[in-house]
């Protein structure tokens, strides 16, 4: 298996990426489908390039068998391990669930620079943005049903899509992860199944704990420390956090093993046609239909200081709401931006916030809200599924734009809906 090969020159590099980041923790009703229903693909199976941010970008495509273009396909991205390639996800079936899918999903398996995935300038998140985009367009996709997996860097790279686009992926699964490739925003909830060893000597399972966590505070789950195995047990445990908000489970699977991505009950060997991983993943992912439910989200505490590049946020009038803009990440010609929006005194049902650009700036993509432009002024409603907000509830959409001058942000006005 490719996993085997090139485990220990991975764990050497990851040893000294680890050394260097300090990790911290951040504080369906039916499917719904893509412009590619319907539409006869261009898109087929194989190894193809996208230009993502300036760069010329790879990935492997799994269209499945006897593709239909009317019926509706989960999306589930694979991310490499570092000095790891998309070709050896690829060949090991995404992690077990190309095997166990029964041609239900569209893989994609994308080429991380440099063999992994820093996310330098959010270039990373670009390129999944970009693919998810592309494939959207091209086939029949059910966009409730968006998933992504990865070990080691690939399942740090999970857990920053997790962080930052929430409102497109339904659940992520993170194999021996930590925050390597950034957590921003890391406020809303995301379905989230952690798996990790318990004498990792390369991520030390402290760091996947901690990941975890975010998510077990996200999503509303009653705090404990699940049980994990002993050492020399050669068994794993399997923990469902109790109390969760409906529709965002988390599970902890810890097992008695070191970095590996094939632990086996009852051996010190890894073995990717016996390892319970793959399997374990997939009832993870497959229990989700439908769009999340629309109860409120966790409210988040707004940080003490305000960050230069976030507009300041005012009185919030009885009844009515705020929009703090943020800019997340700049880049030469490109800029990421996020709006956190807060309900007032009263519960809302719905929610409009809009601004002005001052320099020529324009969003090119957006998500968690329903953008309408009037020249330089955009407006962004909300979704069906997040416009109830409770008093004092927050939730936030983001947006990548281009800008070839000065970036700065801008006064953010909310109004009821």
């Amino acid at each position: 298996m490719p996993f085997r090969r090139l485990a220990g020159a991975a764990a050497a590099a990851l040893v000294a990426v680890a050394a260097a980041l300090t990790v911290t923790t951040a504080t369906p009703a039916g499917a719904a489908t893509t412009a590619g229903c319907g539409k006869a693909p261009t898109l087929t199976s194989g190894t193809r390039t996208i230009n993502s941010g300036g760069q010329n970008r790879t990935y492997i495509l799994r269209v499945p068998d006897n593709y239909d273009r009317n019926k509706p396909y989960k999306l589930i991205f694979g991310f490499h391990w570092l000095n790891g390639s998309a070709r050896n996800v690829a060949d090991a079936g995404y992690y077990g669930l190309q095997g166990l899918s029964g041609n239900s999903a569209i893989f994609v398996a994308p080429q991380g620079i440099d063999n992994g995935w820093a996310n330098t300038g959010n270039r990373d998140l670009t390129l999944v943005d970009n693919l998810t985009t592309l494939i959207q367009n091209d086939l029949c996709v059910d966009t409730t049903q968006v998933f992504a997996t990865g070990w080691s860097y690939g399942g740090s790279m999970s857990y920053a899509v997790a962080c930052a686009r929430p409102n497109v992926f339904r659940a992520v699964a993170v194999i021996s992860g930590a925050n390597l490739s950034g957590c921003s925003p890391g406020t809303q909830p995301v379905a989230y199944l952690g798996i990790h060893g318990t004498f990792d000597s390369v991520l030390n399972i402290s760091m996947g704990r901690s990941i975890r966590d975010t998510f077990v505070r996200n999503n509303g789950c009653a705090a404990q420390n699940p049980p994990e195995p002993a050492r020399g047990s050669l068994t794993h445990i399997v923990t469902a956090y109790s109390g969760c908000r409906a529709g965002y489970p988390v599970v902890w699977a810890a097992f008695d093993g070191d970095h590996t991505p094939e632990p086996v009950d009852g051996s010190g060997t890894p073995n990717g046609a016996r390892t319970w991983v793959g399997g374990e993943i997939w009832k993870f992912f497959n229990q989700f239909t439908g769009t999340p439910p629309t109860t409120a989200p966790p409210t988040t505490t707004p940080p003490t200081t305000t960050p230069p590049t976030t507009t300041p946020p005012t009185t919030t009038p009885p009844g009515g709401c705020t929009a703090v803009y943020r800019i997340t990440g700049q880049w030469q010609g490109g800029f990421q931006g996020e709006v956190t929006v807060t309900a007032g005194a009263a519960a809302l049902t719905g929610w409009r916030v809009s601004w002005t650009f001052a320099n020529g700036q324009t969003i090119t993509q957006l998500w968690g809200g329903r953008l309408t432009t009037t020249g330089a002024s955009p407006t962004v409603a909300n979704e069906s599924w997040n416009g109830n907000l409770g008093a004092g509830a927050s939730t936030t959409f983001g947006f990548l734009g281009s800008a070839t001058g000065t970036n700065t942000a801008p006064a953010a006005t909310c109004t009821p809906a």
